[in-house]
């Protein structure tokens, strides 16, 4: 096993006081690797960043085209959400359109992390839904292609034919069989993969603008979908959101949990896809701001992107105590890849 490269430094005045060490893969539309760091071959559990894959069968099956679903269903279906209002109305409308309710779910209950949706419940003296949980855009979708195509309701079991579909999709643009799967946060299989494999498939979504059958059709518009729409994708104040904003298109990225994070760079027809290994965060979100920066397509002088690539750290009086930089493994003075 190749070992992981130190992506980023943690310092409190002129201490280094944590690093985080990690790997990570670009690839391009032919499924070779551009650069790599640390162990493309390193197996791992793409958590929610593989949710524009889950979402494929929403388009393939024709069920997307039936409903006349938007583009904001379809960012819907990729997202990890914060249950904003923004977020839960068109969940629950899109719900209602299937004839279903918030039992039909099985991703769970979860308190929102938006704060004024979450201080409304409190005032209100409610519990969360399921609606609020941060994969019910994914699971909406989850539940649209069970209806299309007549199946149970217990559309989470790895033996149900969404997620059969799921598998194939993943399988397909991996370009490999998957070892094996987890259970999600939100009770739904995640499979794994490489981590050149899922470079592999973020660089297929990437190019499916310059293909013409179902499986390209599909990636391409979901990869616009979550570009028009970032503010569905997540939320106001996450990174993903902000960073899609701030690129304007020109990438369309997503997170998941245990430091995670993939992006889609139609443009050049690129895949990322990295991993920190103890599940740090803020150094995933400063490793693939600084790859969006080298390979083109992010500004590091752009606020959001700058708030990620080298945060400040301030303490609670607001007195700065340090900063997170990427290291020159990774960032190599921001030379172009």
């Amino acid at each position: 096993m190749v070992e992981p490269e130190i992506l980023a430094e943690v310092w409190r005045g002129p201490f280094l006081e944590s690093q985080h060490r990690g790997h990570a893969v670009i690839c391009n539309g032919t499924g070779d690797i551009v650069a790599s760091w640390g162990d493309p071959d390193l197996v791992f559990l793409p958590r929610s960043s593989s949710k524009m894959i889950q979402a494929l069968p929403l388009i393939e099956s024709g069920a997307a085209n039936l409903l006349g679903l938007t583009t904001e269903h379809l960012a819907l279906s990729c997202a990890s959400h914060q249950g904003a209002a923004i977020h839960t109305d068109r969940v629950s409308k899109w719900l209602a359109e299937l004839g279903l309710t918030d039992d039909a779910f099985r991703c769970g209950q979860q308190e929102p992390s938006d704060r004024v949706a979450r201080d409304g419940l409190i005032c209100e003296g409610k519990a969360p839904c399921q609606m609020h949980n941060n994969c019910s855009g994914k699971h909406t979708g989850f539940l649209t292609v069970t209806r299309h195509l007549k199946a149970g309701p217990e559309y989470v079991d790895p033996a149900h034919p969404v997620q059969l579909a799921v598998r194939e999709a993943f399988e397909d643009l991996t370009g490999m069989a998957s070892p094996g799967y987890a259970i999600d946060g939100c009770s739904a299989p995640n499979f794994a993969t490489t981590l050149h494999g899922m470079a592999r498939a973020m660089a297929k979504m990437a190019a499916g603008t310059t293909g013409s059958d179902t499986r390209n059709l599909a990636a391409a518009r979901l990869v616009a979908a979550m570009a028009r729409h970032p503010e569905l994708v997540a939320g106001e104040g996450r990174a993903c959101t902000e960073m899609m904003r701030a690129m304007g298109g020109r990438a369309s990225i997503k997170t998941g949990a245990e430091a995670v994070f993939v992006a889609i760079l139609p443009g050049p027809g690129f895949g990322i896809a990295l991993k920190v290994e103890d599940g740090g965060t803020r150094a995933a979100e400063a490793a693939v701001a600084a790859l969006l920066v080298r390979l083109g397509v992010a500004n590091a002088a752009d606020p959001m992107i700058a708030k990620r690539l080298n945060p400040t750290l301030r303490n609670w009086r607001g007195i700065e105590t340090g900063f997170i930089r990427v290291t020159d493994n990774i960032w190599q003075d921001g030379r172009a890849i």
